[in-house]
């Protein structure tokens, strides 16, 4: 097993960042044929995660609503990480759908076994914020087979055993959920450790959430 130093990647400018970037202005649905959709730098990819997605390429088995949600947390550790391309989906008729189409590029990532230290979550409600606040005492927060669809994520990541470049059908670290679609650019790891993290995230599955200190309240500003 190599040390997670050795995989850490370094910017001279502080803590690398994952952003996707603007979703497209389009409308309708994907049309059936392959498409170059994004590149992201490193934070989770040392050189760039080129995506080639597929129509009906979802992270999620869910229509979104479309309002993007902010989750922070002072540290995450997990074994068994995944991550590749997706695209998610609006509820047709969503008022959220804007100049999309209902259609939102994600980076999914999916992590076997998960603890978060100090979670914060919060979703924008338009002049008011709805905040989730837990695992501030000595209990961490614990998900297993938690999986995220992010359109941003930043912090100081550590990985062990990583390989980048797999086939997204072929990644065998984070169980069954932690495959994606014949075709698409991924990466996985044994561990992944990232501290001061912070995502914007769409979507959000759990086989188990235990959340210890679960405080739920309104705030004038979000996490």
């Amino acid at each position: 097993m190599t040390s997670s130093a050795e995989h850490t990647p370094e910017r001279p400018d502080g803590p690398a960042a994952v952003d996707v970037g603007d979703v497209p202005a389009r409308r309708g649905r994907v049309r059936a044929r392959r498409a170059a959709v994004m590149a992201v730098p490193a934070t989770l990819v040392a050189a760039g995660l080129a995506v080639l997605t597929a129509e009906g390429a979802l992270g999620v088995q869910f229509a979104i609503s479309g309002m993007p949600f902010t989750v922070t947390a002072t540290e995450l550790k997990g074994e068994g990480f995944a991550q590749f391309g997706g695209l998610d989906e609006m509820a047709e008729g969503s008022p959220n759908a804007g100049e999309t189409g209902g259609q939102v590029l994600v980076v999914t990532s999916v992590i076997k076994d998960a603890t978060l230290t100090k979670l914060c979550q919060s979703v924008d409600l338009g002049g008011t914020n709805l905040i989730i606040r837990a695992g501030e005492g000595a209990k961490k927060v614990r998900a297993t087979d938690l999986t995220t669809d992010s359109t941003q994520l930043s912090g100081d990541a550590a990985f062990t055993n990583i390989e980048i470049g797999n086939d997204a059908s072929k990644l065998n670290k984070a169980g069954p959920l932690g495959k994606g679609p014949i075709g698409v650019f991924s990466q996985q790891s044994d561990t992944v450790r990232i501290k001061n993290l912070r995502q914007t995230n769409y979507a959000t599955t759990a086989g188990v959430f235990k959340l210890p200190g679960l405080k739920l309240g309104f705030s004038g500003s979000g996490c």
